[in-house]
């Protein structure tokens, strides 16, 4: 057989096998994927209905082969080839580690994540999880947190659909058989996601469940088990990462050396090597661990002034996302009741250091239709703002916003010499003075400033140009130390960036420096 596919894309191979006996755990099957001396050994699995299926994620283009191994003659030995060719459209491949604090994808394009958390919205029914999706069509959010089982919780007590196992509601399972029908409805939902530019979050286990259905409980075996299945079948979608837990410290029944044996099994069972990371309640993970790839934080008061944040990137040295910094909304939990403005403070403090931060909204519904739960509709006013930021971010340096001197001057973020954020908060100057921290400065530069009303969403050029004069200090001043007036209110910043010549340009996402 010979066929093509995009690069990052799936290729799939499907067969006919044996359904006596219980094919999930009696059947092993899978695939070796070569090219040009590569080799990538990518577990399949039983579909249901006599079906087994191998997913590839191709992570180069031409010409590939294929051979199936199994324990079953008549699946072994199956083999055949086909062509992976350029990606289009909005395939920009997997979502990858890049410059140490920030992330790209695999085509090299920046990714500047703007994240949201919707925990059980594909356990909703197809009408509320059509709301969602059209909801976050309309949104600025690139990543979205989501368990693959269900959640029971404060909200949301509702029964799913479909259960991830064979057996009886709430908690007669079979955990060594699965249900096809669950699977393939999470992966209808990853794909949608795919298809918008979203990231799934995916989180794989959760202590919202305290033995109604048992699924925080299961023995080892079964972890392992399902696991497995998790990456055979989820591994090949490129907008997937892997979250071990959901505060992951609220599960009694694991201990600390589970969540290392998880992690090791994500990491030796997944070839294509999707970001992975856990999310704490009170106990944060040693996330210095190799196997997490970024810091994964609940922690809303780390975001909620100068200073704090970038703390986390010292200790850890990779990115770092805030995933919960409380929610916008009005409930009686002292998590779910910030104003969209400490919401839009909180994604700013992030940027500052150099950070990312999480979005979340807990507004009070006649039927308990929450996003933060359930998904459904957006009513939250930090959304709009939110996607001013990220257009914002997505105009910045490729490689990311840096803390330019981070122990000393807290308000600035960027690009040493080239591109500045500077932020005031919640504070309300009427004037600042022209400075910047010293590093790739030169006396003679030429920069431009904007001020940005975070808040209203707007972008005001400053007139002039700003030279800067050399300086026996730590920063560089404007020649005759001219000052910029603010409007004396919160929730101000400045956007600086250097000129070459009398113009300057931003092109996907990287700045560009034109001349005159």
């Amino acid at each position: 057989m010979s066929t093509w596919v995009e690069q990052w894309d799936i290729f799939e191979f499907s067969t006919a096998g044996p359904t006596e006996g219980n094919p999930f755990v009696d059947v092993s099957f899978g695939a070796k994927f070569s090219q040009a001396g590569r080799e990538l050994l990518v577990a399949g699995f039983y579909d249901g209905e006599g079906i087994y299926r191998v997913r590839f994620m191709p992570p180069a283009q031409g010409e590939w082969r294929f051979e199936t191994h199994s324990n079953c003659n008549d699946l072994a030995g199956k083999a055949g080839t086909f062509t992976v060719v350029a990606p289009t459209g909005n395939n920009r491949g997997p979502v990858r580690v890049h410059n140490t604090f920030h992330f790209q994808y695999a085509d090299g394009t920046p990714y500047k994540q703007i994240g949201t958390t919707a925990y059980a919205w594909t356990h909703q029914g197809t009408e509320l999880e059509e709301l969602t999706l059209t909801a976050l069509r309309r949104a600025p959010f690139n990543k979205i947190r989501m368990c693959v089982f269900p959640k029971r919780y404060a909200f949301n007590a509702n029964e799913p659909p479909l259960y991830a196992f064979a057996g009886t509601a709430p908690n007669k399972w079979d955990f060594t058989r699965f249900n096809p029908e669950f699977w393939r409805h999470q992966e209808k939902r990853i794909s949608q996601l795919r298809d918008m530019g979203i990231e799934a979050d995916l989180i794989l286990f959760h202590p919202y469940d305290e033995g109604h259905w048992g699924f925080d409980r299961m023995d080892a075996a079964s972890d392992e088990r399902y696991l497995k299945y998790c990456i055979a079948r989820f591994g090949a979608y490129r907008n997937v990462w892997w979250s071990m837990a959901n505060e992951f410290d609220f599960m009694k029944t694991k201990q600390p050396a589970d969540w290392d044996r998880y992690f090791e099994i994500v990491c030796e069972n997944d070839p294509f090597d999707h970001l992975r990371s856990i999310h704490n309640g009170r106990l944060i993970y040693d996330h210095n661990k190799p196997w997490v790839t970024h810091a994964s934080i609940q922690n809303g008061s780390a975001v909620e002034d100068f200073g704090r944040a970038i703390l986390y990137r010292d200790v850890y040295r990779k990115p770092v996302v805030f995933d919960e910094v409380k929610y916008e909304g009005n409930i009686p939990q002292r998590w779910g009741d910030i104003s969209a403005e400490e919401m839009v403070h909180r994604f700013w403090q992030g940027t500052i250091a150099g950070t990312y931060v999480g979005h979340g909204e807990t507004y009070k519904h006649p039927n308990d239709v929450i996003w933060w739960a359930r998904g459904g509709e957006l009513h939250g006013k930090s959304p709009p703002r939110i996607a001013f930021l990220r257009k914002l971010l997505e105009e910045g340096p490729a490689n990311g916003l840096e803390p330019i001197d981070k122990w000393q001057d807290v308000h600035t973020v960027g690009e040493a010499g080239a591109h500045y954020l500077v932020y005031f908060g919640k504070l309300t100057p009427t004037e600042w003075e022209f400075s910047l921290p010293r590093a790739g400065l030169n006396a003679g530069m030429r920069f431009r400033a904007e001020i940005i009303d975070t808040w209203n969403m707007s972008v005001e050029a400053v007139d002039g140009t700003f030279t800067i004069i050399e300086d026996a200090t730590y920063r560089y001043r404007s020649e005759s130390l001219r000052k910029i007036k603010l409007p004396g209110k919160k929730w101000m910043a400045l956007r600086i960036t250097r000129l070459e010549g009398d113009r300057v340009t931003f092109h996907e996402g990287k700045k560009i420096y034109g001349e005159g």
